[in-house]
């Protein structure tokens, strides 16, 4: 039982330490994301405005702005929680995080909620500077709060579990290169999958990125490929089983506790 039990001060050190660690390089971690976000609205809009179909009446700008945010909320998400895990264990000092009498589920829940924070900054900002150039409205703000959330808890959830599994940067890299990127990319963030064959509709119901995206867009428009009461139980159920691989691997110090 003892394992499952919060210290206090042991939580909120680390998570401030993972907070700090991304806020004192915000440059780097927070306005560079925003900038290359808005250079593929740019880029983007451009390029496909009239060629992909989008939603009756909504423009492919302002339909492309949701999938952009939340794009940025899930990559960056996903980077804290790995790029800290994995230069703790190379450069040695991960040492302090577990000689210290932190449970499993305070190391967990601080990793995890300083990935959402930065998602969440990212996702914002992108948001801000991205507002102004469209006609976006929110016609479902709580849809999109909640997909927002629960989308940068699955990928700080994802980057933590990289970070016990990889042992090397090239392994970090794989996997996000493999893993992440693909994802990301084929969820429906510069396209409806409405616009494709029922083959790879089908495939891209089977990709989660797909349902947070969409029922993030959601919160937007009124209007999804997918009901957001359907994507909201799939997001959910896939939180909850990365939350429950993660934490089994921390309390057993897999790849960890050498």
């Amino acid at each position: 039982m003892a394992a499952i039990e919060f210290s206090g001060a042991g939580f909120a050190t680390l998570l401030r330490k993972e907070l700090l660690r991304f806020w004192k390089v915000s440059f780097q971690t927070v306005a560079a994301p925003v900038l290359t976000s808005l250079l593929y609205l740019l880029v983007f809009s451009q390029a496909l405005r009239g060629h992909v179909e989008a939603y009756p009446g909504v423009s492919y700008t302002a339909f492309l702005v949701p999938g952009l945010v939340m794009m940025s909320v899930l990559q960056n998400a996903f980077a804290n929680a790995s790029s800290s895990l994995i230069q703790s264990k190379i450069t040695g000092n991960l040492v302090f995080v577990l000689l210290p009498p932190l449970a499993h589920l305070e190391i967990y829940c601080a990793y995890v909620l300083a990935s959402m924070v930065r998602g969440l900054v990212v996702g914002a900002g992108v948001l801000v500077v991205t507002f102004p150039l469209t006609d976006l409205r929110f016609a479902a703000p709580g849809w999109a709060l909640a997909f927002a959330v629960l989308g940068s808890a699955i990928l700080g959830t994802m980057g933590l579990l990289a970070g016990i599994w990889a042992e090397k940067f090239d392994q970090m890299a794989a996997f996000q290169n493999f893993v992440i990127m693909p994802l990301t990319f084929l969820s429906g963030v510069f396209y409806s999958t409405h616009a494709l064959s029922p083959f790879w509709q089908a495939v891209s119901h089977l990709n989660p990125f797909f349902y947070m995206v969409d029922g993030f867009r959601y919160g937007f428009f009124g209007v999804s490929d997918v009901p957001p009461a359907i994507s909201l139980a799939a997001v959910a159920a896939a939180l909850a089983v990365a939350a429950a691989l993660t934490l089994r691997l921390l309390s057993r110090g897999w790849k960890l506790r050498h």
